[in-house]
């Protein structure tokens, strides 16, 4: 059980750090040897409003079709959480036109596969498959933006569905519990502070005419953003683009978004207890997003602290010490609004949860009293880079990255990244550490166990998007 739960804290690193690192080193193609495949990029605003981004790749006859909407769980109000998600789950339960399965079946028939994914800021639905295909692929998302088709035995179905899930990834993990718990706590105005699957009480309250309204607001072209990445004809897939969206008429404008976290002024700390194998921490410090120019350096600073074996809380806390089975940091700087630079650690059985609070919070105070190496500071640069070049071939990963800069801001925001990664110094590591990584600004939440009388899963699922 040991390993079991080792593994489940190491996803930590592999899931929650995953978007905000793949979005940093797949911004890469603007400036790899292939050139700046993002200059490529053609933008057009259909008459709805629509947003269509399109991007050219021949190498491989594939398409890729992603439908962004701007609407996550920050678009939901307390007593109503879990809306977004539980509207991804509908869309696929068909249409007046496709039924229950019919669209699912349609695209894996056409050698095609496709998903979906709900965040914080925004909910986003894709195809990927063969580039003859393309037409059919755009008539569904069409389709299905305004047309969707629900019962309330539909409803109630997928209602279940999506507890059991909470039930599964949530209510049967201590440690998915305890990071839930961790930021709810570290926000207290601001709507990132529920989880994107919403609160229990919550999605079992929830009607169908709530999901209609959702729906009817939120599901509207001039709310949304479609990307066609691959092997295309750019005039012709737009005309193609017009023939399927471009009848659909401009929706109401959503709510403007308001919500402001006010700065923290003390140190917030919490203590889950319940079963579990083991104790572990967590400990969040409020931090900007990339709207602003001290982004960049935390994001290095993030990949000094816990990219890979040698970054510095895996080597002092889990090979030196031997203090953790596993101990790290995340930062995700792609967000709609600001966010936390997180901390996580679980003690190896025998060593307690205070040594390895105070052996994290010392790696802490030496990032901010000395100045990182320029030798170290360069190879976590030439990490994100060295990174890109092994997942640049991937169209679905493009689209993904346009979309989901467009939603929260501006797609050519990525032109940006890598310079400004570049461009970081060791002093602005210091100068952001000493900033924001200070005790005012800080939740920590502990997990401490009960003896288990049954099994505990121990699995973490991100909270940047769920499926």
């Amino acid at each position: 059980m040991k390993l079991i739960y080792s593994k489940a804290m190491r996803r930590i690193i592999i899931l929650l750090s995953v978007l905000s690192f793949v979005t940093l080193v797949l911004a890469g193609p603007g400036f790899s040897e292939n050139g700046d495949i993002f200059s490529r990029v053609q933008e057009h605003k259909l008459d709805n409003g629509l947003t269509v981004l399109l991007l050219p790749e021949p190498r491989a006859p594939i398409v890729t079709v992603q439908i962004w909407y701007r609407v996550g769980s920050r678009n939901e109000a307390l007593g109503k959480t879990g809306l977004s998600h539980l509207t991804e789950h509908l869309m696929f339960r068909g249409t007046e036109k496709y039924g229950p399965k019919e669209f699912s079946r349609l695209v894996q028939q056409a050698g095609g596969n496709l998903n979906a994914f709900t965040s914080k800021d925004y909910t986003a639905y894709f195809e990927t498959g063969p580039k003859d295909k393309l037409r059919l692929f755009l008539e569904l998302e069409a389709d299905r933006m305004r047309n969707l088709k629900i019962d309330e035995e539909l409803f109630l179905t997928e209602r279940k569905v999506v507890m059991e899930e909470r039930r599964m990834r949530t209510e049967d993990d201590p440690v998915q519990s305890l990071y839930e718990e961790m930021v709810a706590t570290a926000f207290k105005a601001h709507p990132y502070q529920w989880p994107i699957i919403g609160w229990m009480n919550d999605i079992s309250n929830l009607t169908l005419p709530d999901v209609k309204a959702y729906y009817n607001l939120y599901y509207q072209p001039n709310n949304a953003t479609l990307v066609v990445v691959g092997d295309i004809d750019p005039p012709r897939a737009l005309e193609d683009i017009k023939e399927f969206f471009g009848k659909i008429p401009k929706g109401p404008e959503p709510p403007p978004f308001r919500s402001v976290e006010p700065p923290q002024q003390g140190e917030r700390w919490l203590e889950l207890v319940r079963e579990a194998q083991l104790p572990a921490i967590f400990m969040a410090y409020h931090t900007p997003n990339l709207e602003d120019a001290e982004a960049y350096p935390l994001e290095v600073l993030s990949l000094l602290l816990s990219q890979g074996r040698s970054s510095r809380l895996q080597r002092r806390l889990v090979y030196e010490t031997k203090s953790a089975l596993d101990a790290g940091a995340f930062y995700d700087f792609a967000t709609a609004s600001p966010s936390l630079f997180v901390f996580y650690g679980q003690p190896l059985p025998g060593r307690s949860i205070e040594t390895l609070e105070d052996l994290m919070d010392a790696e802490i105070e030496k990032i901010k009293t000395h100045l990182v190496s320029e030798k170290e500071l360069t190879k976590a640069k030439n990490q994100a880079e060295a990174a890109f070049i092994l997942r640049q071939d991937s169209l679905f990963y493009r689209g993904m990255l346009l979309g989901r800069y467009q939603t929260i801001g501006d797609w050519k925001k990525l032109n940006e990244i890598i310079p400004k990664i570049r461009a970081v110094t060791p002093e602005e590591v210091r100068r952001v550490a000493q900033k924001y990584l200070v005790k005012t600004n800080r939740t920590v939440g502990v997990l401490k166990p009960l003896k288990p009388t049954r099994p505990t899963t121990e699995r973490f699922i991100p909270h940047d998007q769920i499926r």
